[in-house]
């Protein structure tokens, strides 16, 4: 198939195209920096001009694609999560960005579009199993991915195709991982919620095939990611790969400083991704977390303080 992604150049993004190209698909990455499209040529892909946020460069992107996956995002980390502003391109991208990817694929004849989004839209369970049939809370922090699903939901009819992968928390080689690492080295509390609640996880490592299987899969909403995980072996697990003794969790003053944005990720999510296994026979590399899933990252990350 041709393929073409936007936020091809992310963390993301270029497991999906490092896995689309193993699976002999013909990929190319929408870039609207020098920076990307430098990093596309590095992948071994072309890059074509455009950008999410200003419609009418897609359409020509789009062009005889076979399928567009939007994995465009910009999720801030450690301190600039508290900078005015912050999220303001990553809600954006989210709700305007993908309105625009959603018409352009549309406005060129585009059939499937498959788009990024995040499991913590759901409501807190507890320790009941989670799957695409349980109930959400939309809150003003977890409203933008909403927007995005429901205008991929939209696209969907019968000769269009939309899938929407609710991945869980992203561990692995990406900056929030390298960020937790070193805050746990440092002493900093780095849990959130409850340590016996649940956490979805998925390693970076597994987002590529997941995109990879998305091509195939029916139209519909699909969680994506590995067993779930306790946070107290969450958090002990960036401890364990940080060298130090335990981690801590954060209470009090130091959840009040995170702020609304924050609380999503404090929700129990004992999340299932059997559905999208049965339909499309992914299967999670990283099944299980273990403190191997920070590999990739301790290689080339210094932790020294």
């Amino acid at each position: 198939m041709k393929v073409v992604l936007t936020g091809g150049t992310g963390v993301l993004g270029r497991a999906a195209v490092r896995s689309l190209r193993a699976a002999g698909h013909d990929v190319a990455v929408v870039a609207h920096t020098s920076r990307s499209k430098g990093i596309a040529e590095r992948l071994g892909v072309p890059a074509v001009p455009g950008d999410v946020l200003r419609p009418g460069t897609l359409a020509h992107a789009f062009e005889d694609a076979d399928a567009v996956v939007n994995l465009a995002s910009a999720m801030p980390v450690g301190l600039g999560l508290h900078v005015p502003g912050a999220w303001r391109r990553h809600d954006q991208l989210r709700t305007e960005g993908v309105r625009n990817v959603v018409e352009a694929a549309r406005a060129v004849g585009c059939r499937r579009v498959v788009q990024e989004s995040v499991s913590f839209l759901y409501a807190d369970q507890g320790d009941e199993w989670i799957t695409e049939r349980a109930p959400l809370e939309i809150t003003a922090s977890t409203e933008p991915a909403a927007v995005g699903e429901s205008l991929v939901q939209d696209f969907t009819c019968g000769s269009r195709t939309g899938v929407v992968l609710r991945f869980g928390r992203i561990v692995g080689d990406d900056p929030g991982t390298r960020h937790q690492l070193r805050a746990a080295l440092h002493g900093r509390r780095i849990g959130l919620g409850h340590p016996s609640d649940w956490s979805h996880v998925v390693h970076t490592d597994d987002v590529g095939e997941a995109v990879v299987a998305a091509l195939h899969a029916p139209s519909g909403v699909y969680n994506v990611g590995a067993e779930p995980v306790q946070r107290h072996d969450l958090a002990q697990g960036y401890a364990d790969a940080a060298g130090v003794d335990t981690a801590t969790f954060r209470t009090g003053p130091s959840r009040w400083w995170d702020g609304a944005r924050h609380e999503p990720l404090t929700r129990s999510l004992r999340v299932c991704s059997d559905h999208f296994a049965s339909q499309t026979g992914w299967r999670p590399l990283r099944p299980k977390f273990d403190v191997g899933w920070f590999d990739a990252v301790l290689p080339r990350q210094s932790l020294t303080p």
